[in-house]
């Protein structure tokens, strides 16, 4: 074949090439109003350069969808494409939902459990098409194709190249199990950028701009900037291979707590990490969470080891045993090991102290849990009163650790002394009034011995009585316990205990107090023990257990882990115990509560509310650490519950408000509230009693999302995952409008 004409062959070949990514690239520029994706079509919304697609997705080993971005690239495997952003964080979907740009220029989510569950609220901006760009960014267009919304200002994990962040901004890292991750990055006041776990402990912070207005920048080539409003660059880290020729990068925060820049390495098909943040994995806070301390393997990579004893709550835990040591306590000596608290994350310092005395400061104090001596010169003692520690190992630390455990008992005591007389002292006579005294003495013995053995079988017998009376209590395949009305009866001595409305005290065999409560309802058992099943295999931190349950006859009861500190409302009512409900300690509980209802919302198998949430239903562990309970009742009074996600927001925006004031009454103080927020005076609305002062930030954003809550019109309230950011400070809040929907005090509300 000539040249000339391989040549025209060539120039025709790469003219139909570039016609049909011309078409291709027409038909996904432009997404008109009322366009739909949903989870049976597998349909999708493809960049033109083919780069990213806008659809659902789910891991091979989930059957639930989320709906985001991610890459699609053909150079990329499958198994490779990664997910840069998804929409409403990490929303659940059921398999019948679907995406939807509606005829009102608003992108909404649309689940087929719970409704609409996410929507970009740009009803009101007059959008008329979206469009996915190259470069991933997600836009709604109005007609003179301004962007009115876009992906890239709400990022998830992830940054790519072209992307700002600024100050306003979070990236939060996708989480290892249905509970969120406490990592996130943001930009301080200062213009830096810094890793955070949960809403106070910083762990790195990058370089040193001391400059308002700035964002943060990926380049093309590997660069990551803090530029002004000029777009300058003021500060800037590189990558391995920053100036390289690679087609793409990202920047994101793991799922380890890390930051980290990404290049796609062709050869190898591979995402290759150039840069992180933290370079030692073991110093990023909490990095092993519940699960031990952070070392390094013989290969050089970190693992989580648990050299304390596991509790008997779960063999995947590790935490430090709290409870009263009848042998005594002993200091294990941990060389070379830094440890911190995780719950709550400070510890208390002593400072000019030696190694001995930090070791026995902690021994003597009943709090104390653990302690570690820096050995570093500064002769600093760190101690912590939870048994949530966590910490690192490494041969380089100079610290030394002590964790207190429980002494085992001693066969024989050391320190008892006996004596005996010399054998020269020793008398060889016959003394008969001594063999009677001797007789008579083991004759007593005899005697006393023979009645406490018919007193140890009388005792061993009972026991064994109570044990095969208790012996369905078993746990179940639900691992709940099921007792019988007799048992109740015995477990609370015929509810002489009374903890709360209708709610009693109880002791199992074991000794461990549990909380129970009377449902007086009366519902069919195969509904009641469904119900009860489905409550039974919810676990959260911030929720309270579910043991066991009563279903004999006309007879519910539901058997509950104890808390040690009562209710809520207890110490809010109580002049004393109040003063014990700092500002810091009132700001937490509120921040836990959300994070429990948050997680019945949008991390169970299936949508469960609280239908009944007050400062009743919220109990306080040893440390105050807030547990909901009687959560999802609703499921087990009826199969149509009133019980909604909006109630929940409703009811939360109530209890904030009585927290925060140190009110009961709720509709009066709505009003209020929000009268003296508005004319400038938040500070009226803080409880007289609180000592030691109260946080203006941290008080701003609960008076705002507690009156966002009480909107009448449930379509403004905020979802329980929303309100998490928002107390964490990591998602910014508009000032509320009124009118609320109080609706009456809020503990007078009838019981389910």
């Amino acid at each position: 074949m000539p040249e000339q004409d391989r040549y025209l062959l060539k120039l025709c070949f790469l003219l139909c090439i570039f016609a049909g990514f011309l078409l291709h690239s027409l038909g996904a520029s432009e997404i008109p109003l009322d366009s739909k994706l949903s989870i049976v079509d597998k349909d999708m919304w493809v960049s033109p350069n083919g780069d990213f697609a806008f659809g659902f997705f789910n891991s091979l080993d989930e059957p639930n969808y989320s709906v985001g971005i991610r890459s699609n690239s053909k150079s990329i495997p499958l198994d490779k494409q990664i997910v840069v952003w998804i929409a409403g964080a990490d929303l659940i979907l059921g398999n019948n939902s679907y995406a939807q740009l509606t005829q009102d220029g608003e992108l909404i989510l649309f689940d087929s459990l719970k409704g609409v569950i996410w929507s970009s609220k740009t009803r009101q901006l007059s959008v008329v098409s979206a469009a996915l760009n190259d470069n991933g960014n997600l836009v709604l267009l109005n007609k003179e194709k301004h962007i009115v919304w876009q992906s890239f200002d709400t990022p998830s994990d992830t940054l790519l190249p072209g992307q700002n962040f600024s100050m306003f901004q979070t990236l939060r890292a996708a989480s290892k199990n249905s509970v969120s991750s406490y990592y996130t990055l943001f930009m301080n006041a200062s213009g830096q950028l810094q890793l955070r776990w949960e809403s106070h402990v910083i762990y790195w912070t990058s370089g040193s701009p001391s400059s308002s207005n700035l964002s943060a920048f990926l380049t093309s080539d590997g660069a990551l900037q803090l530029r002004d409003q000029n777009l300058k660059p003021v500060w800037s880290l590189f990558g391995e291979d920053h100036n390289d020729s690679v087609s793409y990068r990202f920047l994101r925060l793991d799922v380890d707590g890390n930051l980290r820049l990404y290049s796609w390495v062709e050869p190898s098909k591979s995402w290759r990490p150039v840069w992180q943040a933290v370079e030692n994995q073991c110093n990023v806070f909490a990095t092993c969470g519940q699960h031990g301390i952070c070392v390094f393997t013989e290969s050089g990579s970190p693992d989580c080891e648990c050299p304390f004893k596991h509790t008997n709550e779960s063999i995947s835990r590790c935490l430090i045993p709290n409870h009263p040591c009848d042998s005594g306590s002993d200091m294990l000596k941990y060389m070379h090991t830094f440890l911190y608290g995780m719950y709550p994350p400070t510890d208390d310092l002593v400072a000019k102290v030696s190694l001995q005395e930090c070791k026995n400061l902690c021994l003597n104090d009943p709090s104390c849990t653990a302690a570690t001596f820096s050995n570093d010169g500064t002769a600093r003692c760190l101690m912590k009163r939870t048994q949530y520690v966590t910490g690192y190992s490494d041969p380089s630390l100079s610290s030394v650790s002590f964790v207190k455990m429980c002494a085992y008992p001693l066969a024989v005591n050391p320190n008892h002394v006996t004596t005996s007389s010399s054998p020269l002292e020793q008398s060889h006579k016959f003394c008969f009034p001594c063999v009677i005294g001797v007789a008579s003495g083991m004759f007593v013995v005899f005697v006393l011995v023979q009645l406490a053995l018919g007193f140890w079988f009388f005792r061993r017998r009972n026991l064994d009585r109570k044990k095969a009376a208790f012996a369905y209590t078993s746990p179940n395949s639900n691992g709940l316990i099921v007792l019988s009305f007799s048992e109740i009866e015995e477990l609370t001595e015929n509810f002489k205990h009374q903890i709360g409305p209708k709610m009693f005290k109880g002791v199992l065999p074991n000794k461990k107090p549990v909380a129970i409560k009377d449902l007086n309802i009366t519902i069919e058992e195969r509904k009641y023990r469904s119900a009860v099943s489905k409550i039974g295999s919810i676990h959260h931190k911030n929720l309270v257990k579910l043991q066991g349950y009563c279903c004999e006859l006309d007879h519910r009861f539901l058997v509950y882990e104890y808390a040690k500190n009562g209710s809520v409302e207890k110490y809010i009512e109580d002049l004393k115990l109040c003063k014990k409900l700092t500002w810091g300690k009132r700001f937490d509980i509120c921040l836990s509560v959300a994070r429990a209802i948050c997680y019945l919302h949008t991390s169970c198998r299936e949508f469960m509310s609280h239908g009944n949430l007050k400062c009743e239903n919220v109990v306080l562990e040893e440390n105050l650490e807030a547990k909901v309970t009687e959560f999802g009742l609703g499921k087990v009074v009826s199969e149509a519950s009133c019980s909604s996600a909006e109630r929940d927001v409703e009811d939360f925006g109530k209890m904030v408000l009585v927290l925060v004031s140190g009110c009961r009454g709720v509709g009066d103080l709505c009003e209020w509230a929000y009268k003296e927020w508005m004319e400038g005076r938040p500070e009226n609305v803080v409880d007289k009693r609180i000592s030691g002062g109260f946080n203006l930030q941290e008080l701003e954003r609960s008076l705002r999302i507690a009156f966002w809550c009480l909107q009448i019109d449930e379509r403004r309230r905020p979802s329980m995952r929303e309100v998490v950011k928002v107390l964490e400070g990591t998602l910014s809040v508009d000032p509320p409008p009124p009118p609320f929907g109080c609706n009456g005090p809020l503990e007078e509300e009838e019981e389910p």
